[in-house]
């Protein structure tokens, strides 16, 4: 299938700020709104024409990395690719096999590390629940050609859901990474012999961390917050202050809100929400935050439905995610979620979201500032608004913006793996 159409929106649409009157902010004047000449160009992707999904991205001081996953049949394969001045580099393969849990909005990754070495996780079933499986890591030494025998980051033997994983390279050295971790949803098993499978009906998911220094001796083993929602994705950042990361919360009166919670001193600080939404929900929304951050400097972008207007957000922090400034409307009217977010040189940032348009759905960006004024909106490419286009992503390397996506064949099954293919565009950092 060809590309759909890239295109540019400049200064001749309405720039006012729609900000989501369930949550009681106000709304920034069209005045205020600058244009932003985001000049987005097709990249030819290095994933196959069909059967691939999943993209994500990192970034290192060798540029952007992209990984995604492949399927034929029962088989999945992780594999990944990075930017060059000359375009992708040749395909590489990090772990394949028949027995992985493959979701949507649960995505495998890959990220190089401080010292070159090259992480990279996935998801493998445990047992025969739905969600049985497990986060699997391995690494390579080697650029790739090799990978060590997978491991896995927790250890509590229970046939339950772990997934949902950020990785990031930790401040001095080797690896962290945050995930959700449904180990006290476990039963026993009939006998009680053995710990069975759970489908969400019961126990609560949490959030927990590991890390590993530079020869793969793991050095923390961590929980973050007990009670969260339960397939939310989590992010993480790494400001000058150390690690924060945000994910979904789950309190006792089903609000589910944004929180973040910092690694200060070895230990995780007492999680709080970015900002107070309220939105309360008896379901998971399947919708994560995603956070960057330069310095002491952060951006938050979220998703909330509340009082059943859907909306995205984003918040800056000055003190290293200690504190968030009034929330900032990404979307003009409603939107899938499905956010991202970039911080930028300048202290602005550039987000991205799925916009609902009568066309079905568009992936959007546009700048905002930590006073509240924000661009128009530039269109990235018209997507499919179905759970199958999963998660776009984006990153910024130098001056260059890269994104990826994964374009569903219209008509097409849900879940079928054929009719799939990840996408890619760049475009420059607009100067203003």
């Amino acid at each position: 299938m060809r590309m759909k159409q890239l295109f540019l929106l400049t200064a001749g649409l309405a720039g006012t700020v729609v900000m989501c009157s369930a949550i009681g902010l106000s709304t920034v004047q069209a005045a205020q709104a600058p244009p932003f000449n985001l000049r987005v160009q097709p990249l030819v992707s290095p994933a196959l024409e069909s059967g691939s999904s999943l993209p994500q991205m990192s970034v290192s001081s060798r540029g952007v990395l992209l990984s995604w996953v492949e399927r034929t049949g029962a088989k999945a394969t992780l594999k990944f690719a990075e930017r060059t001045p000359s375009g992708w580099s040749p395909v590489q393969t990090v772990a394949t096999g028949d027995n992985w849990f493959i979701n949507w909005a649960d995505v495998p990754s890959v990220v190089r590390l401080a010292d070159g070495t090259l992480a990279a996780h996935w998801l493998q079933k445990s047992g025969a629940g739905t969600y049985a499986y497990d986060v699997m890591l391995s690494y390579s030494a080697d650029g790739g050609r090799t990978w060590a025998t997978p491991f896995s980051p927790h250890n509590d033997g229970t046939k339950t859901e772990h997934g949902f994983a950020s990785l990031f390279a930790m401040p001095g050295g080797g690896l962290g990474l945050v995930w959700l971790d449904g180990r006290a949803m476990a039963k026993p098993a009939v006998g009680g012999a053995a710990m069975a499978g759970m489908d969400h009906d019961g126990g609560d998911m949490s959030v927990r961390f590991a890390s590993f220094d530079e020869q793969w001796t793991q050095t923390a083993d961590a929980l973050i917050d007990a009670r969260v929602c339960e397939c939310c994705p989590t992010t993480a950042t790494v400001t000058s202050d150390g690690v924060l990361t945000a994910f979904r919360n789950r309190s006792d009166d089903e609000t589910r809100d944004i929180f973040v919670a910092r690694l200060d001193k070895g230990k995780w600080t007492e999680p709080k929400a970015a900002h107070a939404d309220e939105w309360r929900i008896d379901a998971c929304p399947v919708n994560g935050p995603a956070l960057s951050s330069r310095g002491r400097d952060v951006v938050i972008a979220w998703f909330t439905g509340k009082g059943n207007q859907n909306h995205a957000f984003a918040a800056f922090s000055k003190d290293a995610g200690r504190t968030f400034g009034a929330p900032i409307a990404l979307d003009d009217a409603k939107t899938l979620g499905r956010v991202d977010v970039e911080m930028l040189a300048d202290g602005s940032a550039i987000a991205t979201w799925i916009e609902s348009a009568s066309s079905g759905a568009q992936l959007r960006a546009r700048r905002v500032e930590a006073s509240g004024r924000r661009s128009v909106p530039v269109t990235i490419t018209e997507m499919s608004a179905s759970r199958s286009s999963g998660y776009p992503r984006m990153a910024l390397s130098g001056q260059e913006l890269v994104f990826a996506w994964t374009e569903v064949a219209p008509g097409s099954p849900a879940g079928s793996g054929s009719t799939m293919r990840v996408r890619t565009a760049a475009a420059s950092v607009p100067q203003r």
